[in-house]
């Protein structure tokens, strides 16, 4: 984990590829509100290359962790490809409101938007919309049973779909305030981190696996689910 000079911590390095730890809150490309972004900062990122390098895939706004970048068009290319085709194993923790019956399921519901706007991001259950796919299982829970710490693996790449999917089970995201009743001010921010990415990259070589570390604004929770931070 190697600090960079825009803030964020750098996870893996190699010719084709960086990841670094994507805070919550900074959304990776601009927007129409404004406002800074990782896309602003990538030149400092280049480590010698003649060009900056792009993210490979989305990452919500509010949502923490490892986050891909392409370092020339032709890596950029291949990620895009392993991601478009599903090769690539991603991981994610989040605290979610409510127990769960079971300790692991999947959650097969797919998903539309809400909007017939082209602007929109909000999604829902639907049944004429997009095949949507996510493996989860509980990892712990509080004394109350009142929340879970759960580990989510989405075997398709939905916008949104974990936030959705959860919702939709009856246990919302914590923080969520588009599809969770949390406020849109003063609340704990969402608690959805992107935890480990497996990338088959090389053909011959084993897959990369990066891990972020959870970030402090879901310490308390984790914690209160039996987290141990070594």
């Amino acid at each position: 984990m190697v600090p960079t000079d825009i803030g964020v911590c750098l996870l893996y390095r190699d010719a084709l590829m960086l990841v670094i730890d994507k805070p919550a809150g900074l959304p990776v490309h601009p927007g129409p509100k404004g406002g800074p972004t990782v896309t602003d900062h990538l030149d400092a990122l280049r480590f010698g290359l003649p060009r900056r390098p792009q993210a490979a895939h989305r990452l919500d706004r509010d949502t923490s962790g490892c986050l891909v970048l392409g370092r020339h068009p032709k890596a950029l290319a291949r990620l895009n490809t392993l991601f478009a085709d599903g090769r690539v194993t991603k991981t994610y923790w989040a605290i979610i409101e409510g127990d769960p019956r079971e300790d692991s399921g999947t959650i097969d519901l797919a998903l539309g938007r809400r909007s017939d706007d082209p602007r929109s991001w909000w999604m829902k259950a639907d049944p004429a919309g997009d095949p949507s796919l996510t493996r989860w299982r509980v990892l712990g829970r509080d004394a109350g049973r009142t929340c879970a710490w759960l580990e989510l693996s989405p075997e398709t790449g939905r916008t949104h779909q974990l936030r959705v999917h959860c919702a939709e089970m009856g246990w919302p995201i914590r923080g969520d305030t588009i599809y969770g009743n949390a406020p849109r001010h003063g609340g704990p921010g969402l608690q959805l981190h992107a935890r480990a990415l497996e990338l088959p990259l090389y053909p011959k070589k084993p897959a990369i696996r990066v891990e972020a570390a959870p970030h402090e604004h879901m310490s308390d929770s984790l914690a209160t689910c039996g987290f141990m931070i070594s």
